[in-house]
């Protein structure tokens, strides 16, 4: 056991560092929590406007004029997250140089608007909201780090209107702007020129078609998922936040595949995704935090014994409902813990492979795209986010109780030596 831990230790430790450390990954992970609010509010009236039973009560008419009027809240945000992804990484990466960050959003959108097209169905001026959306989330993501890094090289040569003493400061900034954007712009608006003399015809359908199709078809797949889900609880093992690593290479893969279902779910048809952004923040990281460690809270209390043990409960308990556990992780401890590494490790497999298969055989239904707030409690979050469903509630249920039989007797030999160990200093 300590040969593998050492095994682990030597070959993911200095992976996990370099990717923690990434300035690219950084500006990802920030870019979309600048977005989350926006998300989580338009999630919040897709929720509303899909009660249960609803169009029973009001009536066909009058429910179709009920989702009528809430439906801008989530068309002016989830519908187009992806520019707000796109704001908030041009903003970061510019942030992270000790630029101008405003400057560095804005390109960042400017130049992703120019490389896409700007007709809808014959009419000339008109940008698709499609690609503002899960569509144009892989080239927004290119495109804001290239025109914050062309951005800050121009700024860096120095190539910027330099205002004399006594101008605002407002309008100073504005001018020096300037000759970095537009030269940022015209870069990207020769790029559109010239892909428009390929059979692609934009850069937004050679990247969707190249790159973007096959990398979700790959993060839609199980087996990438246990992938991702066992790299992340490998990496909290070892005292690294797993989740800040792992989120920042496939986010780009679930959130795209969350708004695929979010649009099937607003448009009654099939949802296509049984894995995306809420099949793991809600049937994993929804159930007490990385690791489903709430089950482990529900042991400490019907079969805990040593004083360790039940006051770890006791101070873990009211932030595990809320899937906060660090008190968890870091008190038994889980870390570099032996005893724990097992459980740790096999539970969330367990679970996501049970979780996809209920939902893949439509035992329970997928999840909606409904983006749920991560601190929301078991069985709530599992209501809401399969579309107001009572069987999601009953999975993370079942999940919880599958977590608890794989823990139980790896903490009953830990709080048996704690138990002991207390004893033995009395």
């Amino acid at each position: 056991m300590n040969k593998f831990m050492e095994f682990l230790e030597n070959m993911l430790l200095p992976i996990a560092d370099k990717l923690n450390n990434n300035r690219y990954l950084t500006a990802l992970r920030d870019g979309f929590m600048v977005a989350l609010p926006l998300i989580i509010f338009g999630s919040i009236f897709v929720v509303i406007a899909n009660f249960p039973f609803l169009d029973k009560l009001l009536g066909e008419d009058a429910y179709t004029a009920y989702q009528n009027a809430l439906g801008p809240a989530s068309a002016a945000t989830l519908s187009i997250m992806g520019l707000f992804v796109i704001i908030g990484i041009g903003y970061k990466l510019t942030q992270s140089y000790g630029g101008e960050a405003i400057y560095g959003g804005v390109v960042a959108v400017a130049a992703f608007l120019i490389l896409n097209p700007q007709e809808l169905d014959g009419v000339t001026g008109v940008i698709p909201t499609a690609i503002l959306g899960a569509q144009g989330m892989f080239l927004g993501i290119f495109t804001a780090f290239i025109a914050a890094e062309l951005y800050r090289y121009f700024v860096n040569k120095n190539w910027t209107i330099k205002m004399p003493p006594g101008v605002p400061e407002a309008v100073s900034r504005s001018f020096s702007a300037l000759i970095p954007i537009t030269l940022t712009l015209s870069v990207f608006l020769v790029i559109r020129i010239l892909f428009s003399f390929t059979p692609f015809d934009t850069v937004q359908n050679f990247i969707y078609t190249i790159i973007q199709e096959p990398l979700t078809a790959l993060g839609s797949s199980l087996p990438a998922t246990i992938l991702a889900v066992l790299l992340c609880q490998i990496f909290w093992f070892f005292g690294l936040h797993g989740q800040i690593i792992i989120n920042s290479v496939f986010d780009p893969i679930w959130y795209t595949l969350n708004d695929e279902n979010l649009k099937a779910f607003q448009a009654g048809t099939e949802l296509p995704n049984v894995i995306t952004k809420q099949f793991i923040d809600t049937f994993l990281v929804g159930m007490g935090g990385t690791g489903m460690t709430l089950a482990v809270i529900l042991l400490i209390f019907l079969i805990g014994k040593s004083r360790q043990v039940k006051e770890l409960g006791k101070l873990g308990g009211p932030a595990g409902i809320f899937n906060v556990n660090e008190p968890i992780i870091f008190g038994l401890p889980i870390i570099m813990n032996p005893l724990a590494i097992f459980p740790w490790l096999l539970a969330p497999v367990v679970v996501t492979a049970v979780t996809y298969f209920a939902m893949a055989t439509g035992i329970v239904p997928k999840p909606a795209g409904i983006i749920v707030p991560w601190t929301t409690p078991i069985g709530i979050s599992g209501f809401l986010a399969t579309g107001n469903s009572w069987r999601g509630a009953v999975l993370q249920i079942v999940n919880l109780l599958i977590v608890m039989a794989i823990w139980w007797p790896f903490l009953k030999i830990m709080d048996k030596n704690y138990y002991e160990n207390e004893k033995a200093k009395k």
